[in-house]
């Protein structure tokens, strides 16, 4: 009794009454409170949203309301993790509140207590079934309304709260002036007890927690200056999203850590530690709803560290797999893992932690922590203790036997593909879909057709592992990082097993029609890591892994680098360039051109090249690292003609700017113009016009008297083009009456082509 009492005056000093207000006016408390025969209410919340607070609000306005004659009598319990969540605490409690109420009450029970002792129980108070019993015949002489009011019934063990609930709808048959209400967190076992008992739902509200928040602040930091309680209320209140127990224990840590002024506060609410009150609480939890068993507490620790990291809500069916695939031994397939999945199980480890979720639809992505609070108490306690084990005999989900020998899509499937999606063949084409460019992909893809892959076998965490494995395999930055071979198995070139997952990876919503294309037959294990690993990962694999086994495609590097080029990051190209196994693919002339393409293509868009998102700088500073190469292997030349025919500056300017500081760069540059002036670096130049590579060739002695195959020389070929520029630095060095095969000069041809101003520069 004075640990409630005690309780129940904590509850009233914390409370904002008018933050519960709002409960005197629901549709469900007026029905309850002005039924005529006996009823229960009850209210729902999910942990730490306060239910407490509302159910000591509660009993005291009940206590206060004096609108019924004779006037009710109170009797309210607490049920907490302190020897208070029994059966026979609670039928004793409650008895002891109707004695002190009802002195009247005291002389019949005595007499009734005794008469059990004489009946041979030696300690009445001692069996909940004796003090049920008393309980109920001390109900049959009062003639005036009872309301029990019982908070935190979760919290009782399961046959504990059977027997109160028993007892609770006993009373309300058997008295028309007993009514209940009773709190706890959303358990579907003691919904269904309940049926359709009227309800109270406690949720998230900005506006309640905005109040809660400043309450709080004003009671228990009452000492600080205006603008600091601003500061905090303004900080929290977003942050409380429903969860009052959160609130109370951060102001709590700011109270005791004594901070006053506006700057140190400024700083602790941007770095805000999770309380450790809060942490011993989560504890508590935990060992509660796992009864302390290895086990439970096993799984129950994995199933929270998959919701603190997962990229979208999880079903019900997608996490209890997940959870029974890391406990399980010696599972290889599917079929095997399905037989072990308990969904209740799984969920009712959990239950305090996660927001309440519907049976009725394991297949909805629904379960979420139930508060931010929560993945940092994770993150902060179990960090050290992995999610996935790495062990051999542990498999990643993907890895399952199913996913590598059957298909994805049946035959049918495929041939539903090809046809046109969202259409409507009976539709004249009147009406016009307007585009909304702020359509989420769910919307998007609300009518379109869809597959569920657990038809083909591949049971029910395949569409997770397959959507979202890759955002996992990026954040994995330290040791120890995934098995070699678990990711070249998962990623083998050609196989039925990385087409299988790529194609549902673009089709995270199930759809037939996919979100982007994405062609299995392009990647392999290095493809894979170097678009979505980390750099950890992919420094890793270039460092461990034999790319001549089969399980690569047959130039990684390259293969690779055009990925990358499309898709990545091309930090990732320099980190592969330059690795000691794989370098030699990509230092070459094929790679440089590749580079070129890929630079070019947005031209045919934007009219621009190079516009994309990568950072071409560090992939045109490859060329300083390579002159040697182009030198020895005699595709110096081709580069810059290369790069010239793209247009690309930035490369020109690099190997030009190498040229000067190598002669034999030089040479190269020059190579072959006197056999075949068509095929050289300043007839490339000339046509495409970038006056830069022909200073550079002119400085470096290039021959302007050489011609191509209809006795052109490079004046010629300038003239045709028409650039004035380029015509006047020919001049020194070129015959102005050379003739070509057709009989012209460089001025005749100017002429032709009525160009005025470069006729004035050939006649000077």
């Amino acid at each position: 009794m004075s640990q409630q009492a005690s309780l129940y005056a904590d509850l009233k000093v914390l409370r904002a009454d008018e933050t519960c207000g709002f409960l005197l006016t629901t549709e469900s408390f007026i029905k309850w409170y002005h039924a005529t025969g006996p009823q229960q209410l009850v209210i729902l919340g999910e942990m730490g949203c306060g239910k407490s607070v509302a159910m000591a609000f509660l009993q005291q306005h009940l206590k206060k309301r004096n609108d019924q004659l004779p006037s009710p009598k109170i009797c309210g319990y607490y049920c907490r993790d302190d020897g208070t969540r029994k059966d026979i605490q609670m039928f004793a409690v409650l008895i002891l509140s109707l004695l002190d109420q009802l002195p009247g009450l005291k002389k019949p029970f005595i007499a009734d207590y005794r008469q059990a002792q004489l009946d041979g129980n030696y300690d009445p108070a001692a069996d909940p079934e004796i003090l049920e019993g008393l309980l109920q015949r001390m109900l049959e002489g009062i003639d005036r309304p009872i309301f029990f009011v019982i908070d935190g019934l979760d919290e009782c063990d399961r046959s504990s709260r059977d027997n109160l609930l028993r007892l609770l709808k006993t009373l309300s048959q058997r008295f028309s002036g007993f009514k209940s209400v009773i709190s706890f967190r959303p358990q579907e076992d003691i919904l269904e007890q309940l049926g359709n008992t009227l309800r109270i739902e406690l949720g998230p509200d900005a506006e309640r927690d905005a109040l809660i928040v400043e309450s709080a602040v004003e009671k228990q930091l009452s000492h600080l200056s205006t603008i600091v309680k601003a500061l905090v209320i303004n900080e929290l209140s977003p942050r409380a999203c429903g969860s009052a127990i959160w609130t109370r224990m951060t102001v709590k840590l700011i109270q005791a850590l004594k901070i006053t002024k506006l700057d140190p506060m400024q700083v602790f609410l941007k770095e805000m530690p999770l309380p450790d009150d809060l942490s011993t609480l989560y504890n508590s939890l935990l060992s509660q709803y796992t009864s302390s068993i290895t086990e439970n507490e096993y799984d129950a620790r994995t199933a929270l560290k998959l919701l603190s990291i997962c990229r979208r809500p999880l079903s019900i069916l997608e996490l209890t797999w997940a959870v029974t695939l890391n406990a399980a031994r010696y599972i290889s397939t599917v079929d095997e893992l399905s037989k072990r999945v308990d969904c209740q199980r799984v969920m009712s480890l959990i239950t305090p932690f996660i927001n309440r979720v519907d049976f009725n639809d394991l297949k909805r992505h629904q379960v979420r922590l139930l508060h931010q609070s929560m993945k940092e108490f994770i993150l902060k306690e179990w960090t050290s203790d992995q999610p996935f084990p790495r062990d051999s005999k542990k498999e990643q989900y993907l890895l399952l036997d199913e996913i590598s020998t059957e298909v994805l899509f049946s035959d049918e499937q495929l041939a539903i593909a090809e046809l046109p999606q969202e259409i409507d063949l009976f539709n004249d084409g009147e009406e016009s879909v307007d585009y909304d460019p702020y359509c989420s992909w769910e919307s998007w893809e609300e009518d379109m057709i869809r597959f569920d892959p657990t038809e083909r076998g591949f049971g029910e965490f395949f569409v997770y592992a397959s959507s979202h494995w890759l955002d996992h395999f990026g954040a994995i930055t330290v040791e120890p990082l995934p098995s070699l071979v678990s990711v070249e198995n998962l990623c083998q070139a050609g196989s039925t097993r990385l087409h299988n997952w790529t194609q549902q990876n673009c089709r995270p919503g199930c759809t037939i029609m996919p979100r982007y294309q994405f062609d299995s037959c392009l990647y392999d294990p290095l493809g894979i890591t170097s678009l979505y690993g980390s750099e950890a990962m992919l420094q890793n694999l270039l460092a461990k892994s034999d790319f001549e086994k089969m399980k690569y495609l047959r130039e990684p590097a390259m293969a690779a680098a055009d990925q990358i080029l499309r898709w990545g990051d091309v930090s990732r190209l320099k980190i592969i360039f330059f690795d000691g196994n794989l370098g030699h693919q990509l230092q070459n002339l094929e790679f440089f051109r590749l580079i070129l393409k890929r630079w070019y293509e947005p031209s045919k868009r934007w009219n621009k090249p190079g516009i994309n998102r990568h950072n071409w700088e560090i992939l045109f500073d490859l060329v300083d690292c390579i002159p040697d190469k182009m030198v020895r292997e005699k595709w110096g030349k081709d580069l810059l003609c290369a790069a010239a025919s793209a247009g690309c500056v930035p490369m020109i300017q690099r190997l030009i700017r190498a040229a000067h500081k190598m002669k034999e760069l030089q040479s190269e540059m020059l190579r072959g113009i006197e056999e075949d002036f068509e095929d050289t670096t300043l007839y490339v130049a000339i046509r495409t016009g970038h006056i830069s590579i022909i200073d550079f060739l002119l400085g470096a002695g290039a021959n302007l008297k050489v011609r191509d195959q209809g006795g052109n020389t490079p004046l010629h070929l300038a003239a045709e083009g028409g650039c004035t520029d380029i015509v006047r630095r020919l001049l020194n060095g070129s015959d102005k009456d050379a003739k070509n095969h057709a009989g012209k000069t460089a001025l005749q041809i100017a002429t032709e082509r009525r160009n005025s101003d470069l006729v004035k520069v050939l006649q000077t």
